[in-house]
């Protein structure tokens, strides 16, 4: 007995001393990772157990000092350096350091484009993470969506018509070198009049247009496309690893180009890029740009990899339509969760939410007509997995006064359907699919004429 207890002892103590190092570096990192964006760039530090930090701005240069407790300066944290990319629009480069070795304390400084607005906090494990420490270096001034949105569409317009005029000179030039005949006088008498302005859809071409069908002509239909999760939250993952963010992203900007060049309206992303948004800043995003319509697109995963087909949701302003509706809506409601959102941010987060629980009847109406529009189109593409737009609590679809669907393109964890999500005809098709749906719900239902105020 007595050599047994000296045994486990002897045991017991080299336990203690292969800890040893490890209690000694205390917090171990286990990822760093950047993500840029022309909205704000995120830089995570996950870890096996919280980290104390404190930061600080210096000015002239612009600099954000980092210090973190507890740590040693780690292979990973000098990796983080390289994880900075040259196009980033706020980190300018990045230097890792341990200024008093004894302390224990490592300090990232980083050197900024533009002045910043840092958001510096910590987020609890969930899902696949461990312990987070999020630095979100916002602009110091907020970018303005819907004043971006109005000079892309100057730009364009712009861009149009140097194009035509530089098709008009060369026509014009090979007509006085005699390479081609004259057009005919009442050809002649229209060219270099600037073109007529695109008609509002589902509004027929008048001989003499009024002033009535001038306003209506200059309403510039808006639609916000919102591809889901992004950046720490990627959605669900299909059985090859194919991921549901980058899915959508690459559907919504197809969507957004071949909107675009639909007359008279207009496309806007709530994310362009592989970044988190929060739910309750996508519709706040929407409202901003004052949109007359709001399609959140997804693949989702479901329990059981046999679940199949594309389905079209919308608000309900009571129970779900169906247990799969209330899972799902469940799922994408804990997406600020899993992204990460900053719990400190203030109160007009509380202001907000509050308000788009204020979903009035008319909005769910508009949802269902336009959800009946897209589902229409998708089920020529392929299976749907309800014949019917559903209903349910999904907290994205809240805005009080815009019509709002979420459409499930398919689910990504049937192996088939993740095949096809994975196949750019495919997603070529999904694109033709939900354009042609929007584009004949504004053909039945032409927005109100107004003029969106800045």
């Amino acid at each position: 007995m007595t050599r047994r207890r000296a045994a486990l002892q002897q045991v017991g103590g080299l336990v203690l001393l292969l800890q040893a190092p490890r209690l000694a570096f205390g917090a171990e990192i286990v990822a760093v990772r950047v993500w840029p964006a022309a909205d704000y760039t995120r830089v995570t530090i996950e870890s096996d157990s919280e980290l104390t930090v404190r930061h600080r701005l210096v000015a002239a240069p612009e600099r954000l000092v980092i210090d973190i407790d507890g740590l040693e300066l780690s292979a990973q944290l000098r990796g983080l350096v390289g994880k900075v990319r040259g196009d980033d629009p706020y980190i300018a480069g990045l230097r890792v350091g341990q200024p008093n070795p004894q302390a224990r304390t490592v300090r990232l400084v980083f050197d900024l484009k533009q002045a910043a607005a840092p958001q510096v906090f910590t987020l609890a494990p969930v899902a696949a993470y461990r312990h987070r420490l999020v630095f979100d270096l916002h602009p110091a001034q907020a970018r303005d969506p819907l004043l971006a949105l109005l000079r892309e569409k100057e730009q364009a317009e712009q861009q149009a018509a140097a194009a035509v005029r530089d098709a008009l000179g060369e026509f014009i030039g090979r007509v006085e070198s005699g390479q081609t005949q004259p057009l005919p006088p009442s050809a002649a008498a229209s060219v270099g009049a600037p073109p007529p302005p695109p008609v509002a859809l589902g509004t027929p071409a008048p001989r003499t247009p009024s002033a009535e069908t001038q306003r209506k002509v200059e309403r510039l239909i808006v639609v916000a496309l919102d591809p889901g999760h992004g950046g720490e939250d990627p959605g669900a993952v299909g059985p090859s690893g194919l991921k549901e963010k980058d899915v959508v992203l690459s559907v919504a900007l197809q969507l957004r180009d071949r909107i675009d060049a639909m007359p008279g309206m207009r496309a806007f992303l709530t994310r362009d890029a592989d970044f988190f948004v929060p739910l309750a800043d996508r519709v706040r995003k929407a409202r901003r740009v004052q949109a007359d319509l709001f399609v959140s697109i997804h693949a989702d995963a479901f329990v059981t990899p046999t679940a199949r087909g594309a389905s079209v949701f919308a608000l309900s302003s009571g129970a779900a339509t169906s247990t799969a509706a209330r899972w799902l809506a469940k799922k994408e409601n804990a997406a600020d969760v899993v992204g990460g959102v900053n719990a400190k941010v203030g109160s007009d987060v509380h202001v907000l939410r509050a308000m788009l629980d204020m979903s009035t009847t008319a909005q769910i109406k508009d949802s269902l007509r336009v959800g009946s529009e897209v589902l229409g189109q998708l089920d020529r593409v392929g299976r749907l997995h309800k014949p019917r737009v559903e209903q349910a609590g999904f907290a994205v679809l809240k805005a009080p006064d815009i019509p709002s669907i979420l459409v499930e393109t398919a689910f990504i964890s049937n192996p088939d359907e993740e095949a096809k999500l994975a196949d750019p005809a495919y997603r070529r098709q999904l694109v033709d699919a939900l354009g042609q749906g929007i584009q004949r719900y504004f053909a039945k239902n032409p927005p109100l004429a107004r003029n969106r105020q800045l």
